[in-house]
């Protein structure tokens, strides 16, 4: 006698059984154990009996019209800015009260804002994508795009997404204290990802994030590529009410930043007072030359007794 016939046969010797003496809870485990050896038969648990059933094959679900099954959603990751903590490092919260830094990134703003938002002629880049760059390393660059992105993110009317583009050295996260992340190069790599799969939404209801991502050496050309120039127009287009800060990497040091630059409507420059030169500081915007919207954020000065680090804007 087969396996099978074995089994069929305890069943029926099962069912008989139960009408007259229920099993016995040894009895049972036994029955169990021998109908699992059974490739055949598989076993459905309903409250607190072990109901044996013959494998069939598992049909699909019946199809409701048209409709076609439905596909995987990549749903946005949420992580949490460390609001106390960048208050310490003094940067622009909305819950940090009126401080001389606040209000020195409203006036930096302003004109910021009315130009991305503006007229724009046919030809022209959208003045809503904005690149915060610097001569050289250190002179505050991705500080000052954090606190342009926390100050717009605090207007009522608009949204901010912060990209971090310095792809050789990114340091928007580290400086925030969040761990590393996929974002704009996997983008470029990967044409199965998708903005949502690598973009941070953040506890600033306001304020996104997308990251650097994984580095590459063939950044600049990343940069430079249609896939980028798709992305930007889609980041800059796709919602009416969002401006798009740039951290790029500085402009003397990298290629990155001048083919990022050729993307931008409006370009804010960080001088870091009393330590850049004014060789570095022309040499840069020679980098930059024929773009417009060109500005300048003179940093880290401190004119005035008794007053700590401010901002001065200049236009370029």
């Amino acid at each position: 006698m087969s396996i099978i016939e074995k089994a069929a046969s305890r069943i029926d010797r099962q069912r008989s059984a139960a009408t007259a003496v229920p099993a016995s809870p040894a009895e049972a485990s036994v029955a169990h154990a021998v109908l699992a050896d059974s490739p055949a038969v598989a076993e459905t648990v309903i409250h607190d009996t072990v109901v044996h059933e013959p494998v069939h094959a598992i049909p699909a679900a019946p199809a409701i019209g048209n409709e076609q099954p439905a596909m995987p959603k990549f749903t946005t990751r949420r992580v949490e800015l460390d609001l106390a903590r960048m208050r310490e490092l003094g940067m622009v919260t909305a819950a940090g009260g009126r401080t001389p830094l606040l209000e020195d990134f409203r006036i930096i703003k302003r004109p910021l804002l009315q130009r991305a938002f503006g007229e724009r002629s046919p030809a022209g880049k959208p003045g809503n994508l904005i690149m915060v760059t610097s001569s050289l390393p250190g002179e505050g660059k991705t500080y000052t795009a954090i606190n342009l992105a926390m100050s717009i993110a605090m207007e009522l009317d608009h949204t901010v997404l912060l990209v971090d583009a310095d792809v050789a050295r990114p340091s928007v996260l580290r400086t925030l204290g969040l761990p590393n992340q996929r974002g704009l190069m996997d983008i470029l790599v990967d044409d199965k990802l998708d903005m949502a799969d690598v973009m941070l939404r953040t506890n600033v209801d306001t304020l996104s994030i997308l990251p650097a991502g994984t580095s590459t050496p063939r950044a600049t050309e990343l940069l430079a590529s249609s896939t980028m120039s798709n992305l930007v127009s889609e980041i800059a287009n796709r919602y009416p009410d969002r401006v798009v800060i740039f951290d790029s990497p500085p402009l003397l040091l990298t290629s990155e930043s001048r083919v990022l630059a050729s993307h931008m409507g409006q370009i804010v420059m960080v001088v870091e007072a009393q330590t850049t030169t004014q060789h570095a500081v022309k040499e840069a915007l020679s980098q930059i030359e024929g773009f417009g919207n060109v500005n300048l954020i003179y940093n880290k000065t401190r004119d005035l007794p008794g007053i700590e680090e401010t901002y001065d804007y200049h236009y370029g």
